[in-house]
């Protein structure tokens, strides 16, 4: 196991507990994830505000409000979460819409393969964990930067 196996906070959202209890055992089997299971999709909002969160997976047909809606709400919240739909439905167009629009990472077709699910999961987090990285190193090369100026701006005033 690397360490992004090893780690992760995964929220799921569906509004069928037979789904939620399926994949939260199966995780917590196979992997050391700390998973939050929800039936309704305004409870999950609340607790993504309130707490880290890394990867959302969300059912796409739920009445409180779909999963492209859900998903796009998590988007505003907290773009940075790794967001995933589970549907039932092969419906390629919203599948399309819901990546082009909400950034969606994957599309995952019910039923399920498990190691499939559990290998989406680790490759979202990776992905997660690698934007992370990034976006430390250009922190870093702008502070770089900034320092360089900072130098140039004495060099220059020395020789004027």
């Amino acid at each position: 196991m690397d360490g992004v196996e090893e780690q992760g906070h995964l929220v799921i959202v569906d509004d069928e507990d037979m789904v939620l209890r399926s994949i939260r055992s199966f995780l917590m089997l196979e992997t050391e994830y700390e998973i939050n299971t929800f039936l309704s999709a305004r409870e999950a909002i609340e607790f993504i505000r309130d707490d880290d969160v890394d990867l959302v997976i969300s059912d796409y047909l739920m009445p409180e409000m779909d999963g492209i809606r859900f998903l796009g709400e998590v988007k505003e919240i907290k773009p940075e979460i790794t967001r995933i739909i589970l549907t039932g439905y092969a419906d390629k167009e919203n599948a399309i819409k819901a990546i082009n629009e909400i950034g969606l990472f994957q599309y995952i077709e019910k039923p399920w393969d498990n190691e499939d699910l559990r290998i989406i999961i680790r490759n979202g987090l990776k992905k997660k964990l690698l934007i992370k990285q990034i976006q430390e190193k250009i922190g870093q090369i702008n502070r770089t930067h900034s320092e360089l100026q900072s130098i140039q701006q004495e060099v220059l005033k020395a020789f004027v």
